[in-house]
């Protein structure tokens, strides 16, 4: 029974359960992005698009150059193995595991009904027009529903009420979301696009809890209670008692790991690599950097991303990308796909202090394998960063 794990090996045990470090597939298909998604738990999504939406990242980062047409397929299919929901944030999650958020669905809606001044105290009428009218048309993208109050207007990023509506239900788990289309979400009932035994599914809250918290473990192979509890933005009140049961049935071995600390928990299923060999580009929203405390711990690594960051305040550019060399993170980059040119541009490329010599070759590497996977001509650095000059002779 392991006890004590260093640090080294809580990066390796981590990076492994996350899927790097494998062998790639000759080609990338279904099979390997079913089985990505299903080991992450989640795919969380993001509208930033100057480089690339982030929920097609962790699948490159980890199985290399792919078809994103097909994982639109998979998971933009409006009855397909997944659909989205507030899990960590907004994500796509496997279908089996929506019933596993009855209880998040039903705070939200206590929330509402406990505030007075909520919006759907007011819209009530709005809200049963919405129900009714997805019944009677099938799903629907937002833009689609003809209603006088249909017009953008107000703080919520210049919601309509129809669409305010929608992200309501949606909340509730009343509406679901049956694809996208033009990364909008496409609405409609449970009943319309889930399986019977899913949409019927209850779950109580503590037993999705203690199952949250389990996939959470498998997904991140070693972490603190914080660390599990976040995967799936778990309260710290509801994690302990169900992490004390994890414990009990052996599912989850308590360790002490070198320079953390706080008590951390293995997952019996994970493996421990002598080395993982991989070179990545990580999204902001990738769950190995997510929880910056953990990024952090894992990798001594400072994160934060600067997209709302006032442009003369930002230190290392407006969308970083982390950047992945066997166990450690070795750089940031940040980086532009400038469609209209077909060239990857290079806006700024910085180097962590403790970075091992011989990175930068395969880190323009890297980059050609994403100007590839882009479709793109070229490859432009500009010369801001400590990183950018060697990069730029590389390339």
């Amino acid at each position: 029974m392991v006890d004590t794990v260093s640090g080294a090996q809580a990066r390796r045990i981590a990076l492994a359960a996350q899927g790097f470090g494998r062998s790639p597939a000759t080609a990338v298909g279904t099979r390997q992005l079913n089985g990505l998604v299903d080991r992450l738990g989640l795919l969380q999504l993001d509208s930033v698009n100057v480089f690339e939406r982030s929920h097609y990242l962790p699948a490159f980062s980890r199985l290399g150059e792919y078809d994103k047409t097909l994982l639109d397929r998979l998971t933009f299919a409006q009855k397909g193995r997944y659909v989205e929901y507030w899990a960590h944030e907004a994500a796509l999650i496997p279908v089996d595991s929506w019933p596993l958020m009855r209880w998040r669905m039903q705070h939200y809606r206590d929330l509402s009904a406990g505030d007075p001044t909520a919006w759907s105290h007011a819209n009530r009428p709005m809200i049963d027009w919405l129900r009714a009218e997805l019944a009677e048309k099938g799903p629907l993208p937002a833009r689609a529903i003809e209603h006088d109050a249909n017009k953008r207007s107000g703080p919520w990023w210049g919601w309509s009420d129809v669409k305010r509506g929608l992200e309501t239900l949606f909340r509730w788990g009343d509406v679901v979301t049956a694809g996208r289309t033009r990364f909008e979400r496409v609405y409609a009932l449970p009943e319309q696009v889930l399986p019977n035994e899913v949409a019927g599914r209850e779950i109580g809250r503590h037993e999705a809890h203690r199952e949250l918290l389990a996939r959470a473990a498998r997904a991140y192979g070693i972490g603190t209670a914080s660390d599990l509890a976040d995967y799936y933005r778990l309260k710290t009140a509801d994690v302990k008692p169900a992490l004390a049961e994890l414990v009990d049935s052996g599912e989850l071995l308590p360790v002490t790991v070198d320079g953390w600390n706080k008590p951390a928990f293995l997952h019996r299923d994970a493996r421990i690599p002598r080395r993982v060999e991989t070179t990545a580009l990580l999204s902001p929203f990738d769950p190995m950097v997510w929880y910056r405390d953990r990024a952090h711990r894992l990798f001594d690594f400072h994160y934060r991303i600067e997209i709302y960051t006032p442009a003369p305040k930002r230190v290392y550019g407006y969308y970083t990308l982390p950047v992945l060399v066997d166990d450690r993170i070795v750089g940031r980059i940040d980086l532009k796909n400038d469609r209209q040119a077909r060239v990857l541009r290079v806006q700024a490329a910085w180097q962590e202090p403790d970075a091992a010599d011989g990175v930068v070759p395969r880190i323009a590497a890297l980059l050609d394998r994403t100007r590839a996977w882009q479709g793109l001509d070229a490859i432009e650095v500009a010369g801001r960063g400590n990183l950018a000059a060697a990069l730029a002779a590389e390339l």
